[in-house]
Formats: C-alpha cells, sequence, structure tokens
C-alpha cells in the first residue's frame, strides 16, 4: 500500500493561488469599489448645510422613530412566537411555524399593497366600519402603518434568528427547573428567555438597520400621509432632481448610515453570549407542557392566519373588482384589473428586464459564489477569510446604500442610465447569498477526497473541480435560484437606479399604485406572489431531492 508523502499532503490542502488571484480583484470590484465610492464622495463632498437640512432632519427623526418601534416590536413578536411554538405542546406547531414564517416570502412593497387593502380607507372592513360608527376602525397610512408593516415583515428574520439559538440550548436546563418545581412560564422566563436574550438583542438591532433603508413600504403607506423616510427623500432626491446638488447630498446621507451600519454591525459582534454548560442528552425531551395550550394556541394560530391570510385575500378582492371602494359582490367581480396589469405596455417590458437581470444575477453569483465558497469554506490563508468576510459584507448592507454607491460610480464607469447597472447592484446584493449557502456542504467534504485525489496525480484544479466543485454544486444551484427568487421581485435598488425605458417588475407594480391604479397593481403583486412561492416551493422540494 502506497503512503501520501507529507510534500503531497501539504500541497493537496491547499487551493490553486491563481484562482485567488482571478477572486480577489473581482470581489474588490464588486463589493469593495461601491462601497468605497460611498465612503469617499461622502467625505469629499460633505456639507453639513446640504445634509442637516429641516427636511433631511425630519426624514431622519422619522426613520429613527419608524426604525426602533419596528424594530422592538418584530422582536418581542419573534420571541413570544418562538418561545411557544419551539419549546412548548401548543397544538399545530409544525404549520403554526410556517404560518408565522409567510410574510418572510412576499416582499415588503407587495406586502404594503396587500395589508393596504385590508386597512385601507377604501377597504371593505373601514366601509362597513364607518357605516356603522361613523369613521374608519383604522386608517393606517402614516407613521402607524409604516410602523406596523416594518414590523410584520421584520419578526421573520428575527424569529430565525432567534430559533437558531434556542437549538443550541439544552432542554435539560428546562427540565431541571421543571423537577425543581418551576411552572412553564416561570421556566420560560427565568431559564430560557435569558439565554436567548443575546440573539434578541442581535435581531433587535438588525431589524432595526434593515428598516432604516426600506423604501417600499414608506413610499406606499407613508406618502400619502407625507411621512418621508429617508429612503423615500433619497428616491425623490434622485427622480425628481428637487436639490441643485442631489449626488452630493445623496452621499452624504448614505455615508450617515454606511456608518450607523457599521456601528450596529460593531454592537452586533461585541454582544456577550451566553455560555452554555454541557449536559448529556441521551433521548429528546418532551416540550414543556401548558395548562393553557388550547387558548393559547388558539390566540396564536388566529393571529397567524390573520397575518397570512387576510392580505392574500385583500389581494385578490383587489384584483377582482374594477375601481377602489366597490362593494365586493358577485355582480361585481371582473377579470378587467388582470387584463389591465398584463397589457400594460410596461408590464412586458418590466417582465423581460426583471427576467434577464434577475438570470444574469444569478448565474453571476451562483458561480462566483461557488469559486469563492470553495475557498473560503476550507480556510488554508488568512487572507481567505478577509475574502470571505468581503463577499458577506453586503448581506449586512441594506440595498440602500448599495444603491447608492453603484449610483456615485456609474458616471466613472460609463453605466449610468444603464440596465447593467441594476445588475451589477444585484450581484453586489446577492452574492453573498449563494456563498452562505455553499459554505456548509464544501465544509463537511471528507478530507480524504481531496488527499486521495492529489496522490493519484489529479492537479490543484482538477480537484477544484471534479470535487469540490462538483459537490458544491446543488447548494450553489440553489442559492443561484434564491437570488432569482429574490431579484426578480426586488424594488428598493431597481427603482433608485431606475433607466430610461427600462423598468423592472418590482418598478411597474409601484408604477401602478403610484398612479392610482390600485386594483391593476395588486392584480400583478397577487400574480408575482403565487408565482414566487411556486418556484420557492420548487426549489426546497428539488433541494431535498438531492
Amino acid at each position: 500500500m502506497r503512503f501520501p508523502s507529507n510534500h503531497q499532503c501539504k500541497r493537496a490542502e491547499h487551493s490553486p493561488g491563481a484562482l485567488r488571484a482571478i477572486l480577489w480583484p473581482v470581489c474588490m470590484i464588486v463589493v469593495a469599489l461601491p462601497l468605497c465610492a460611498t465612503i469617499v464622495y461622502g467625505l469629499i463632498w460633505w456639507r453639513p448645510e446640504e445634509i442637516f437640512t429641516p427636511e433631511v432632519r425630519d426624514a431622519a427623526l422619522n426613520s429613527i422613530v419608524s426604525s426602533l418601534v419596528a424594530g422592538l416590536l418584530s422582536t418581542c413578536i419573534a420571541v413570544v412566537l418562538v418561545l411557544f411554538i419551539e419549546r412548548t405542546d401548543i397544538p399545530g406547531r409544525t404549520m403554526l411555524r410556517l404560518l408565522a414564517l409567510t410574510p418572510l416570502l412576499v416582499p415588503p412593497f407587495i406586502g404594503a399593497i396587500a395589508w393596504s387593502g385590508v386597512f385601507g380607507p377604501t377597504s371593505p372592513v373601514n366601509l362597513v366600519w364607518s357605516k356603522s360608527f361613523g369613521h374608519p376602525l383604522w386608517n393606517f397610512y402614516g407613521a402607524d402603518g409604516v410602523i406596523f408593516l416594518l414590523a410584520m415583515h421584520g419578526y421573520p428574520v428575527a424569529y430565525l434568528m432567534v430559533a437558531v439559538t434556542l437549538d443550541r440550548i439544552p432542554r435539560a436546563l428546562e427540565q431541571a427547573a421543571r423537577i425543581s418545581g418551576a411552572g412553564t412560564l416561570r421556566t420560560l422566563r427565568t431559564v430560557t428567555f435569558p439565554l436567548i436574550l443575546p440573539a434578541a438583542l442581535s435581531a433587535f438591532l438588525l431589524s432595526t438597520v434593515s428598516n432604516l433603508a426600506d423604501f417600499g413600504i414608506p413610499s406606499i403607506v407613508g406618502t400619502p400621509e407625507r411621512y418621508q423616510t429617508l429612503a423615500t427623500l433619497i428616491y425623490r432626491y434622485v427622480q425628481s432632481g428637487t436639490v441643485d446638488s442631489p449626488l452630493q447630498a445623496v452621499s452624504g446621507i448614505g455615508l450617515t448610515m454606511l456608518l450607523a451600519v457599521i456601528l450596529v454591525l460593531t454592537l452586533v459582534r461585541h454582544i456577550p453570549q451566553p455560555k452554555l454548560p454541557y449536559v448529556a442528552q441521551l433521548d429528546e425531551p418532551e416540550p414543556l407542557h401548558i395548562s393553557t395550550r388550547w387558548l393559547i394556541g388558539l390566540l396564536l394560530w388566529t393571529v397567524g392566519a390573520g397575518i397570512t391570510l387576510l392580505p392574500l385575500f385583500a389581494l385578490l378582492s383587489q384584483s377582482l373588482l374594477a375601481a377602489p371602494g366597490v362593494p365586493l359582490t358577485w355582480s361585481n367581480l371582473t377579470l378587467d384589473s388582470y387584463k389591465e396589469a398584463l397589457t400594460n405596455p410596461g408590464t412586458l417590458t418590466g417582465i423581460v428586464t426583471s427576467l434577464m437581470l434577475s438570470l444574469g444575477a444569478s448565474l453571476i453569483c451562483g458561480f462566483l459564489g461557488l469559486a469563492i465558497g470553495s475557498i473560503t469554506a476550507r480556510p488554508k490563508r488568512r487572507s481567505d477569510h478577509l475574502l470571505g468576510s468581503m463577499a458577506l459584507l453586503p448581506q449586512s448592507v441594506p440595498g440602500l446604500i448599495i444603491a447608492t454607491s453603484w449610483l456615485l460610480l456609474a458616471p466613472w464607469i460609463g453605466l449610468y442610465n444603464s440596465p447593467w447597472l441594476i445588475l451589477a447592484a444585484y450581484v453586489t446584493a446577492f452574492l453573498g447569498l449563494v456563498v452562505q449557502t455553499v459554505d456548509a456542504p464544501i465544509r463537511a467534504m471528507p478530507q480524504f477526497l481531496i488527499d486521495a485525489a492529489r496522490i493519484s496525480g489529479a492537479s490543484p484544479i482538477a480537484v477544484l473541480r471534479d470535487i469540490t466543485w462538483r459537490m458544491g454544486t446543488p447548494a450553489a444551484t440553489t442559492g443561484a435560484a434564491m437570488v432569482f427568487i429574490t431579484a426578480v421581485r426586488e424594488l428598493t435598488i431597481s427603482a433608485l437606479l431606475l433607466a430610461p425605458n427600462t423598468q423592472t417588475l418590482g418598478v411597474v407594480v409601484f408604477s401602478l399604485q403610484q398612479s392610482g391604479s390600485y386594483n391593476a397593481a395588486a392584480a400583478l403583486s397577487l400574480i408575482i406572489t403565487v408565482i414566487g412561492l411556486l418556484v420557492l416551493r420548487l426549489t426546497t422540494t428539488t433541494m431535498r431531492g438531492r
């Protein structure tokens, strides 16, 4: 039997340097260059008289208040749902978990359109309430509606973050508290909650940053009541030219927001994590029993069904009516809104543009993410960690800042008013999604496969091609599909980088809503939502099959 020499094993551990030499410049151009453009432009064009105007200060105050309150609400909702769904014996926990996470699959701007059919001025709920009591139940346009929707679309991410931490907590700790005489609610309050508190705090900070840069919700729900945030202010500066030097103003606001993101990420990194003791677990403990589980289950089921079904039903009802405020009766149902949405001159253009840009972004992110993941998942140099961190950085940077960065860079690289600028921003925003997806399967790949291939005479690039990349391709394909689903429904980046005669599908829906074609916007939103859910279902089924 032939044993590998030390020299052969050492060579087998290293990926080809040529690949690193290619990936580093590409990653610098895709990630570092646009973000550095915001920093450089912001420092050069920093004009306090243009940044600290009363209009900017009011928008900043609105953004801070709505982001903080919505972040707190979403985190509290997520913690309550996680504790009861993941740790107690309430009935139907699996289906309830799916209901709770459904808002994660709906783009925020489509969620805003859907909820406007529930609590808008002409919604059936408010019309019936007005006839009975003389005033609407709740006209959610304005600050309260913005906060509500940000919380509704923010809590699923917080739920996932807290649930991941909860899974690492030994259930034997909770069982020990129960054996000592503590009730279920006391156990959750004194044992479980303190251990997930750091994760909840991280979720709150990240949710706040995400809310700060959201464009779709405040533009649809806040604008009718003149509730302006930094995101909608930047959009107005760029699209309408209401200031003399829009790029200078945008760069200063973008730099301020980027510094806020960096500060929040630093705070998240320094949040102390709980030190969990090792507890031997021979079998899986039963969920914590609560005496009022049917009552709590009924309450959570009612809330979950309302969050999921009410906006979908509102979209459906809006799309089947000829105009807002028309009573929902069989005689008033029509498909005219679908006809208007699908025959709109911009719809076909938006569909083609979105499909081309999303497909291009998914292919580029798929190949580039697989190549970067193959290096960073099994790092052999310190620079490999830095490469991975750079590729993942845009995952923590709001799309508003990414769009602003490419907008500032566009005149210097000849992409101004070009659809390719949107493609570049998509790649920056979604590259980290594929890198994250391929990390686990490549990291779990047995080292002896690489050693055996190298001993057999395979070159390093052949090892990457025939082993590492082949094993990582299914995950990269899944990641690329997620990039496609996300990009085809994206609004913030597309709206800010919109080129003449070039609009994406999200911009088409937004334009219909802004022009007063609410029912047509609802029809197209429903089509996008259903197709997105079907594609996501197909993607997850294919991934499980593999």
